[in-house]
């Protein structure tokens, strides 16, 4: 009869007459015959030999087939050499000893060569079958081991993008408990130009690789678009432009965008589908929500999307408490969320600012909860301007080119005063300018600080004495967003003019608005500090520039830099 594959078989039989029958049989089926008279030499042939089948007696002088089945079986390891048993014995507790030891299966004598026959086919399938699994676990094991590795290489390059800005600030402090190896929930920090701190929270759909892809081109925006001096709304239009074209329709990201102005004593909020984040005073009691009122990023189209963001007053020393929605929507085994009403209980306990993570976590672990996400924690400080450090701009080029001794226009109306933001244009281009690179800072407060004035209080009317309290600080900004979202007339140019001086140069700047002005020498002669939040852009303006000055009853501002 033909076989599917020939072996190697081991003969183990201590009677002569037994052991040539047995042999035989099996060579007449097409296999190789190994044979031994007892259990020591069974064992020592398979150890040279390693043959794929074992015919063994049970009952063997020197070494019986009980042993020598115990070591045959642990020199083979995880490959699978079928042991039958060859037994006279029939008492079901000799049968189990036979399979205790080792065995696959038992034939009585007298052998049977039409069934040792079947019995050899089914070992032999049994042992293809262990090869096969040994192999597609190994090849399993292989496949993992790149997948890790791939993942590793991965994750050091997102964590040094996402990780690339200024989170290590002596004013944040945050923890993130990943779900998997890559955590969907994504913090990113950075300054721009003008000593602001964008800040985002985000949190992409699932967790794992898949919600770290998107978080890369993402990063890329915010880090990119803030190192310019963009502000949040235009980021906002970007990032959601981005995720919108690059994700799959079933992927978005909930995300919480910050702009905390240092110099202004301000916040700026976007929220978009994140839980709420906190207001918080310098001993931990609540005194604002920052709640969603926005989709998130990735669902809307550019024309549908709202980039309209809340502004409100800050204090040094108040801090914003962020949290992704990994920790509200932890359950229990029960399914029972820990939810909002028991976060605000750990915010309304806690005492000591540094150890409010310790709390939350501690609160989750004591309502026995297992998390469902990525969990993200934040607490970002109020700093007074004076304790800003804003890290040094490195450049690549000389600089020996910059162009000297040159002057331009920039005129603004309608359409492109509701949309458009020139501050982060103007500073890159000044910035081709090698002496003026040190003092980028500067030139973007100045000039967004102008460009403001301008617009708010010039082309939309707004009284900045709105901004004497918290609720006129929130009116303020109502009417801001309302005028600016109806039709808007007048305009705004801003001149630059650059000329050589001595060994350096002058920068002139010049912005004009079409308002009706302002009583210069009573705002000049004010205190900010009495009229709340208002008055302090043009003290600002006064300690940046190298001489300010305001003309035409206010509608033109000039200011000089020197280098």
């Amino acid at each position: 009869m033909p076989v599917e594959q020939a072996l190697t078989v081991l003969v183990a039989e201590d009677g002569a007459a037994d052991r040539l029958l047995l042999a035989q049989i099996v060579r007449r089926q097409g296999h190789e015959v190994l044979t031994a008279e007892n259990g020591e030499q069974a064992v020592a042939l398979f150890a040279e030999r390693r043959p794929q089948l074992v015919l063994l007696d049970a009952l063997m002088p020197v070494m019986d087939g009980f042993e020598a089945a115990r070591r045959i079986k642990a020199l083979a390891g995880e490959a699978l050499v079928p042991i039958i048993f060859l037994t006279s014995l029939n008492e079901e507790e000799a049968l189990v000893r036979c399979l205790e030891a080792g065995g696959d299966d038992f034939m009585a004598k007298p052998y049977s060569a039409v069934i040792l026959a079947a019995k050899i086919r089914a070992m032999d399938r049994l042992r293809r079958l262990q090869a096969t699994v040994l192999e597609q676990r190994d090849q399993i094991t292989q496949h993992h081991h790149h997948l890790l590795n791939e993942q590793r290489v991965a994750k050091a390059v997102f964590d040094k993008v996402a990780h690339a800005g200024c989170l290590k600030a002596s004013n944040i402090r945050y923890l993130q408990s990943p779900y998997a190896l890559f955590n969907g929930d994504l913090l990113l920090a950075a300054f721009t130009p003008s000593g602001d701190m964008h800040v985002l929270l985000g949190d992409f759909t699932g967790h794992g690789l898949p919600a770290a892809v998107g978080a890369m081109p993402l990063a890329e925006v915010f880090y990119g678009m803030t190192a310019k001096g963009y502000g949040l709304v235009e980021t906002l239009r970007e990032m959601n432009a981005k995720l919108k074209r690059i994700l799959p329709v079933d992927m978005f990201c909930c995300a919480l965008l910050l702009n905390l102005s240092f110099q202004r004593g301000t916040v700026e909020v976007w929220n978009g589908g994140m839980p709420d984040g906190y207001r918080l005073s310098a001993e931990g009691e609540v005194l604002a929500v920052l709640p969603s009122r926005h989709l998130p990023l990735g669902i809307l189209a550019a024309e549908q999307f709202d980039d309209a963001t809340e502004v409100l007053p800050l204090a040094a020393g108040e801090r914003l408490f962020l949290l992704s929605d990994g920790v509200v929507d932890t359950g229990d085994a029960q399914d029972c969320l820990f939810g909002v009403q028991r976060l605000r209980q750990v915010l309304a306990g806690n005492r000591q600012p540094d150890r409010l993570f310790d709390e939350v976590m501690q609160a989750l672990e004591h309502f026995g909860g297992r998390p469902r996400d990525d969990i993200s924690l934040c607490d970002i400080r109020m700093l007074a301007p004076d304790q800003v450090v804003v890290p040094a701009v490195i450049y690549s080029d000389s600089g020996r080119s910059s162009p000297l001794d040159w002057s331009m226009r920039f005129e603004l109306r309608g359409e492109s005063l509701r949309r458009f933001n020139p501050v982060p244009y103007l500073v890159q281009l000044l910035q081709e300018i090698h002496g003026l690179r040190p003092i980028s800072g500067r030139l973007h407060s100045v000039l967004s600080e102008l460009y403001s004035n301008a617009l708010e209080h010039g082309v939309l009317g707004l009284n900045s004495r709105l901004k004497r309290d918290a609720q006129g600080f929130a009116e303020y900004y109502r009417q801001r967003a309302e005028r600016l979202a109806g039709q808007v007339e007048g305009f705004v140019i801003i001149d630059l003019r650059v000329e050589p001086q001595g060994a350096g140069g002058r920068l002139l700047v010049e912005v004009r608005d079409s308002g009706a002005g302002f009583d210069v020498a009573q705002v000049l002669a004010g205190r900010p500090v009495a009229h709340g939040f208002s008055g302090r852009g043009v003290n600002l303006v006064q300690r940046l520039g190298r001489r300010a000055r305001w003309l035409e009853g206010g509608c033109v501002a000039q200011v000089d830099f020197e280098w």
